[in-house]
């Protein structure tokens, strides 16, 4: 898919990759873009600066707001869903409402955006959709329990989803980020991508058609790794 002349919406655009992913839209030709978080009077700056930017309110574990969103932003060719929640919970004693929350917002809110916004793609003629998926797919993170069987579970859902819209002409993408130098994982003292630089593979990977985009060098090196014995990486994983 062709991002220069594309509608965009992102989810969790006010800050970190989703904000990265907003500019990088902008830079590459969009004709406009539809910034979608909770709070979208924190992009009013960037709506200031570009009138291309449309914010709008979404919370992903509002299922009634996830489809007026789409009512309204009926002319999207490409949907990203970014926007998602990290608690920190091992799975034996962990918070299970957090857990709970990183279930509701990473799988069934990339679900329900999906299903809301497949036929706003169909009746545009078709288009993409991105998800935001994690490196912890591949082995998961034990302290972050909810987080990583969220993710595995949206990664399941976007091969599904990859079958049943091919025939639309509507493509599904899966992203598999390393670390990236956000406020989520800014404590975090290993080597991190900038937002910018992620947010820019993730469109090229687009560009070419990618299914699966691997966008920064913890990424690509974690998925050879896993590639080569996933037992092994497996175990460096939960080791974090």
């Amino acid at each position: 898919m062709h991002v220069n002349g594309s509608t965009a919406l992102v989810t969790g655009a006010n800050r970190g990759l989703g904000r990265a992913l907003v500019e990088s839209l902008l830079s590459e030709g969009a004709i406009k873009v539809y910034a979608a978080a909770r709070h979208p009077e924190t992009m009013a700056d960037l709506a200031g600066r570009d009138s291309r930017v449309v914010p709008l309110a979404l919370d992903l574990t509002d299922l009634e707001q996830i489809s007026r969103v789409a009512a309204l932003a009926a002319d999207t060719t490409l949907l990203i869903n970014n926007g998602g929640s990290l608690a920190f919970t091992d799975p034996l004693n962990g918070d299970l409402a957090a857990i709970d929350l990183d279930l509701r917002t990473n799988f069934i809110g990339t679900l329900a955006t999906a299903r809301a916004f497949a036929p706003v793609l169909e009746r545009n003629g078709g288009g993409a959709i991105v998800n935001l998926l994690s490196l912890v797919v591949f082995g998961p993170v034990p302290a972050m329990a909810g987080y990583s069987a969220s993710k595995a579970a949206a990664a399941s859902l976007t091969q599904a989803l990859r079958a049943q819209l091919a025939d639309k002409k509507i493509t599904v993408h899966g992203v598999f980020p390393g670390a990236v130098d956000t406020d989520m994982i800014r404590a975090f003292p290993i080597p991190k991508t900038s937002a910018a630089d992620v947010a820019a593979a993730i469109l090229e990977g687009l560009e070419n058609d990618q299914d699966n985009i691997f966008p920064d060098p913890m990424a690509r090196d974690g998925h050879q790794a896993w590639r080569a014995d996933p037992a092994a990486f497996e175990r460096r994983m939960a080791a974090m």
